[in-house]
């Protein structure tokens, strides 16, 4: 059975970065770059804005650093967030949905001569009824090779980034989802614990957004406030995408009902490089901190006091008997003697 293996994460890294990227042996090399023309000389990426129904032509140029032809296959992708936080792009088998099918190259192959350099040009075409927002792919050269066990084939791909922004009204909103806490006592009953606070940030706009995070968990009327350690930014999230976050807040108080509240400040970055921080949003939950073994010390504590006192009881009550019992039996002897 034929297997196709993705390339190594170095090398999918480098298919967003234009980096170098050399096949096993280093016998195959070659580097992709954005080609000089109207939109810039020396771009790291291509970035567009552009409205429904437009049309935007741009070239990308390969250069074949090795001692023999090299073909490749050429095609366009959509984007998306790793697990790890990374921007990469959808392998070829995926069916694109934005960028990867409005994004389309002169030709599906290239054949790139040794020592020699190809451009490749490229047309972005959007419908007319392309959803207002931002949108990421990228534009791939693709080598495929067999490996050295020659039992599977291996992918290599490098290629360069396409971001649009598309006309319309623009709208930059961010959710927190699924907030849940859970806290974990010390087996000292007088010391404080530990909350796992985890939620989802989900990005409900068209635009891409990071944010800023912050995170306190407090007791009745602010008492017990303890504010979790500085937590890392989210990577940029597109469209749709969402990010579980799971914050440790350490020395949380044992005060049985206590809330959780999540601060997330989105963070929109426009065309120039610049970030602006929009409205904070915020969502609580309750949940309870109880220490158990304070409890059953409390338990302890009251069970001895009630058995103390049932026994002082018993004890009243005996000497109650004893009581009555010799009072009766002076009056009996009374009674007798005066008989």
């Amino acid at each position: 059975m034929r297997k196709i293996v993705a390339a190594l994460l170095a090398t999918l890294v480098s298919a967003l970065f234009a980096a170098p990227a050399h096949a096993e042996g280093g016998d195959v090399t070659w580097t992709v770059r954005t080609a000089a023309n109207s939109y810039g000389d020396d771009r790291t990426s291509y970035s567009y804005a552009i409205n429904p129904g437009g049309t935007i032509k741009d070239a990308m140029v390969v250069a074949n650093r090795g001692k023999a032809p090299l073909n490749l296959a050429v095609y366009t992708a959509d984007g998306y967030t790793t697990d790890s936080g990374q921007l990469d792009l959808r392998n070829r088998d995926v069916k694109a949905v934005a960028v990867g099918t409005w994004a389309r190259p002169a030709g599906a192959t290239i054949t790139v001569p040794p020592g020699k350099t190809v451009e490749v040009p490229f047309t972005v075409t959007l419908p007319d009824n392309a959803t207002p927002g931002d949108y990421v792919g990228g534009i791939v050269t693709s080598l495929t090779q067999p490996s050295s066990t020659e039992t599977i084939n291996v992918e290599r791909r490098l290629g360069i980034r396409i971001k649009l922004r598309v006309g319309g009204d623009l709208k930059p909103a961010l959710s927190i989802e699924n907030l849940s806490v859970d806290w974990h006592g010390s087996v000292n009953p007088f010391a404080k614990g530990d909350a796992a606070v985890s939620y989802t940030i989900h990005n409900t706009g068209n635009a891409t957004l990071s944010a800023t995070q912050a995170l306190r968990v407090e007791g009745p009327f602010g008492m017990f406030r303890t504010d979790a350690a500085k937590i890392a930014a989210p990577p940029e999230l597109l469209p749709g995408e969402s990010w579980k976050v799971s914050v440790p807040v350490h020395a949380v108080a044992a005060a049985f009902d206590l809330v959780a509240t999540a601060t997330v400040t989105p963070v929109a970055t426009d065309a120039s490089g610049s970030t602006s921080a929009l409205p904070a949003i915020h969502a609580d939950t309750h949940f309870r901190a109880v220490s158990w073994t304070l409890l059953l010390l409390i338990a302890l504590i009251v069970a001895a006091a009630l058995i103390v006192r049932r026994n002082r009881a018993r004890r009243s009550a005996r000497e109650d008997d004893r009581v009555q019992k010799a009072v009766a039996d002076a009056l009996r002897e009374k009674a007798d003697t005066t008989a």
